[in-house]
């Protein structure tokens, strides 16, 4: 996508199609599976090459529905189809299971069956229609868990229907009844069981409400998800920086800018939350920051990573295809050239001052120019599933301009780059961090969590925003002495060298380059604490895979420890050294304390089951 100016709706058609045909060298002889390389993950082979096969339909189908698809050879795709359903074909997908990632994957085939069934249904065989029925129907009575899958049954009946088969009416209700029952209010969901709220609730949980309010022939339901993504949008702008990045924040990152779906999904259900000028510009500004990433192999298929290729923040049910859910923003493409998306201007996002409090993820978010930033209360996610769920979730604070690193050894201590986290050492090179919360609280502009680095030691923590800085407090009762590092945000470095000017002083540690600054400072604890710049390990941080991490380093004694930290990172280095010596203002922990006890609620997801497994 390299240089591509996303202004039309031809460029956009050029980027689906700059994007899809470097996979087809890879489709096997029936067309049923796609094989990018032979990594493994949580599930089988053939599943693996199911998803390759079945991806790319979230943007290739739309495009056809829209009218512009003509660089797809829809034969491999109809022969893969049939194929795959084969039970006798030897590239048959094999059954599905209950809990099966077929039945994630056949929730494209049913879009597509749904959207185009002209292309992919239409000319089948017959026998090959009855193997394709009785696959998808197979599936559609599977056990399909308690979060964001529960809308692939949803559809896979919308392409069961498309191609006039019966569907059992029951099963649809309870999906829907308990995907009911994960809704949280205010436009926000739960996906499962555990304390999380993160990306998949716009590009799972609101997309496929809104492609199935669209498709469904369900005007209750229609009205339901629209008026639920009606509510989230004005919350869900706030993750969107003004140069179109976005928040990354959670797991599953490498489905990259499926970030951006929610606003697609609301295009293609002809339902405009906002003044379509400033969806268009939602959608085509986020394309254009992923346009000038290095998010490709050199053969241009995707890789998995974010912002470049980087297995260190995968996920274990990330195989080579999974990236292409990206293609779930090209939803918008079923929408003909005359459509108000596309005649509107596209408009900027609108400035804010004020900083917003979102109770239900648990957020205080605020927009300096080029970046959004959250703070954030620390969510739990499934550690079975879910790689580094503590970096994903529980650091104190997240970037859109500067990410959030992973770590990459878990034996340094002294090296590791901790961006927003605090981390505790008694050995000075295993380490702890925050991996959950027991209490999380928000009251307007600050948040507090109580946390638990070991058994015996307890951090309470506030956080709240003071732009251009935040600040954060600890207060630490630990019954024995610990080493201690507190991280800022991390900034890129170019190869050779720190490529800045860097401080590192008693009580301060900075990095400053010529795109960025970015700062940490003590402001009055209980320890002494001494500033570094920090070179990370490289490919840690998602966006840059080189980065400088300003630090503070101390040792905390038993009993108890007051930690006062100021944090500031601009795009704007010459804006951030004039304030950089001009410290905010720190209120009184016991004017704190009574904020949120008497005005603190409970963050959303902290009132639901914390995960066990």
């Amino acid at each position: 996508m390299t240089g591509n100016p996303f202004a039309t709706r031809a460029d956009v058609a050029r980027a689906i199609k700059d994007l899809y045909l470097p996979l087809t060298p890879y489709y096997s002889e029936g067309g049923a599976r796609v094989r990018l390389d032979m990594a493994g993950t949580t599930f089988d082979r053939s599943a693996a090459d199911l998803e390759g096969f079945a991806r790319p339909l979230w943007g290739l189908v739309p495009l056809a529905a829209g009218g512009g698809a003509d660089f797809v050879d829809w034969e491999i795709f109809r022969r893969g189809l049939a194929n795959g359903t084969d039970p006798e074909h030897p590239e048959f997908w094999g059954h599905a299971a209950n809990h099966d990632q077929r039945l994630v994957e056949l929730a494209a085939v049913g879009f597509a069956l749904a959207l185009i069934p002209d292309v992919l249904w239409h000319p089948q065989l017959p026998d090959a229609r009855k193997n394709i029925a009785r696959y998808l129907q197979q599936a559609y009575a599977k056990y399909f868990g308690e979060n964001n899958w529960l809308f692939f049954r949803l559809m896979i009946g919308l392409g069961l229907r498309a191609i006039g088969e019966k569907i059992d009416r029951a099963l649809t209700e309870e999906s829907l009844r308990k995907l009911d029952g994960l809704y949280l209010g205010s436009g926000w969901y739960r996906d499962g069981p555990g304390r999380r709220a993160d990306h998949y609730i716009p590009f799972a949980m609101h997309f496929y409400g809104l492609l199935y309010g669209r498709l469904g022939n369900d005007l209750e339901r229609t009205k339901i998800f629209q008026d639920r993504a009606g509510a989230f949008a004005p919350d869900f702008i706030r993750w969107f920086a003004d140069d179109g990045a976005v928040l990354p924040y959670g797991r599953s990152m490498t489905y990259r800018f499926a970030c951006g779906a929610f606003w697609a999904a609301l295009a293609f259900a002809d339902f405009p939350a906002l003044p379509w000028g400033r969806i268009k510009g939602l959608v085509l500004r986020h394309l254009r920051w992923w346009s000038k990433q290095p998010i490709a192999h050199r053969d241009g298929v995707l890789s998995i990573g974010y912002a470049y290729p980087n297995l260190h923040m995968c996920e274990p049910y990330n195989s080579a295809g999974s990236p292409y859910w990206a293609f779930k923003i090209f939803a918008f493409m079923a929408l003909p050239e005359s459509h108000a998306f596309w005649t509107a201007r596209e408009e900027a996002l609108p400035p804010v001052a004020a900083s917003a409090t979102q109770t239900n993820p648990g957020m205080i978010i605020f927009n300096p120019p080029g970046d959004a930033i959250a703070l954030a209360g620390g969510q739990e996610a499934d550690r079975r599933w879910h790689r580094l769920a503590a970096e994903k979730y529980c650091k104190f604070a997240y970037s859109s301009r500067y990410g959030f690193g992973v770590e990459t050894d878990f034996c340094q201590f002294e090296y590791g780059s901790f961006d927003n986290m605090l981390a505790f050492s008694d050995d000075g090179r295993h380490f702890r961090v925050r991996e959950g919360n027991q209490e999380v609280r928000i009251a307007e502009n600050l948040l507090y969590a109580k946390w638990y680095p070991y058994s015996d030691v307890v951090v309470e923590t506030w956080s709240m925003p003071a732009p251009p800085w935040h600040i954060r407090i600890h207060r630490i009762n630990s019954p024995r002495p610990y080493r201690i590092i507190e991280g800022g945000f991390a900034v890129p470095r170019p190869d050779g060298g720190p490529g800045g000017v860097t401080e590192e002083a008693n009580g301060a540690g900075s990095i400053v380059t010529a795109s960025d600054f970015s700062g940490i400072r003590d402001l009055g604890s209980t320890v002494a604490r001494t500033g570094r710049a920090l070179e990370a390990l490289p490919n840690s941080n998602l966006i840059n895979a080189k980065t400088t991490v300003p630090q503070l380093l101390g040792k905390i004694l038993s009993g108890e420890t007051i930690l006062v930290t100021a944090i500031l990172a601009l795009a704007n280095p010459e804006a951030a050294q004039a304030v950089w010596n001009y410290a905010p203002q720190v209120p009184r922990l016991d004017d704190l304390e009574e904020m949120i006890r008497t005005e603190g609620r409970e963050v959303s997801t902290m009132k639901l089951k914390q995960c066990t497994r």
